[in-house]
């Protein structure tokens, strides 16, 4: 028998990596458009092309850059989470979905949701946005396009914070251990655009 005092179920604010990937589409057009426009504007298209052609032309260290990059950025997801959300080291895990060829990393205990924005957020700053705003001011094509790639590389996580609009800062909420984003604690939570489903709790 539920009570009308009853807790609400915890519910999802998620979407499937795969669709996560095809979506963040819409944000890293508009995000391509103004840094890489941003810097011809100011130094010109040539020296633009001639950024473009350098790590072209050197395949396996901007390869090795990107890998690289790559674990960093989940990496500093962890890092902000426990920072923000205080938690340990071993409530992080990192992993890599075969399928959709995305790595993750992945908090197994819940924190508010100002944690969690913060955890998502900090990579497409430190390794985005930070660095091609530094490479648009002093002229360095290939500074700005190492944070043009990782700026789209974070376009998932942009897209989790849309998801997240509305959720008070002080809500419940949990990282989810196979899509893109959260499980919500709290009824206060707004409803969001993606694939929202209750969380099944048991009989």
């Amino acid at each position: 028998m539920t009570s009308t005092f009853d807790a609400p179920a915890p519910r999802e604010a998620t979407i499937s990596l795969a669709k996560a990937n095809v979506y963040a589409l819409t944000i890293i057009v508009p995000m391509t458009i103004v840094i890489a426009g941003s810097f011809s504007a100011l130094w010109g298209i040539r020296l633009l092309a001639s950024g473009v052609r350098s790590l072209i032309g050197h395949p396996f260290y901007s390869l090795l850059l990107l890998a690289a990059g790559a674990f960093v950025h989940e990496l500093i997801h962890g890092l902000a989470w426990m920072r923000a959300g205080r938690k340990e080291w071993r409530s992080i895990s990192f992993g890599f979905d075969v399928k959709t060829l995305t790595p993750f990393a992945h908090c197994s205990s819940p924190m508010n949701a100002r944690a969690y924005r913060i955890g998502a957020l900090a990579p497409g700053v430190l390794l985005g946005m930070i660095p091609a705003t530094l490479g648009i001011a002093i002229g360095q094509p290939a500074l700005m396009l190492f944070g043009l790639t990782f700026t789209i590389a974070a376009g998932g996580d942009f897209l989790v914070l849309w998801l997240l609009r509305g959720v008070q800062a002080r809500t419940e909420v949990e990282d989810h251990p196979t899509k893109a984003g959260c499980i919500i604690h709290d009824s206060e939570a707004t409803s969001t655009p993606g694939e929202q489903v209750p969380v099944e709790t048991g009989a």
